[in-house]
């Protein structure tokens, strides 16, 4: 689950290509009535969904077909340096994945449980 901090802080749109794709965004902002709540959509080729995901929100996708294709569109450039995350399987999130999850990269392997003193991000 990815996003990056302000003032790098961005909007996305993502639309599913080919496939079909579960798309997950996470509340973590500051003061925000749905705090650390998700959301969820299943976007594919044949619904022609599209997804918006607000600045401070963490971003993240399960595939749940082989060889699904995504579209991006981000407000904002790519900032390594800034970028964060927060675990695809932390409990304060209970998030409810449909498959298994087997394929993660190391960097969303890296990253922590959210702390008990976490209180959002300010966008």
């Amino acid at each position: 689950m990815h996003y990056q901090n302000p003032p790098h802080a961005e909007l996305k749109i993502v639309h599913c290509t080919k496939g079909k794709i579960l798309d997950i965004a996470v509340d973590l902002r500051a003061g925000s009535k749905t705090f650390l709540k998700w959301h969820a959509e299943e976007l594919s080729c044949q619904n022609n969904r599209m997804l918006i995901i607000p600045e401070g929100f963490a971003h993240g996708f399960q595939s749940l077909t082989p060889n699904s294709e995504i579209l991006y569109l981000h407000t904002n450039f790519y900032k390594p340096e800034v970028e964060d995350g927060v675990l695809f399987n932390d409990t304060r999130l209970a998030i409810s994945w449909p498959l298994p999850v087997s394929n993660l990269s190391d960097r969303d392997k890296s990253y922590c449980l959210i702390s008990n003193d976490f209180s959002g991000i300010e966008v």
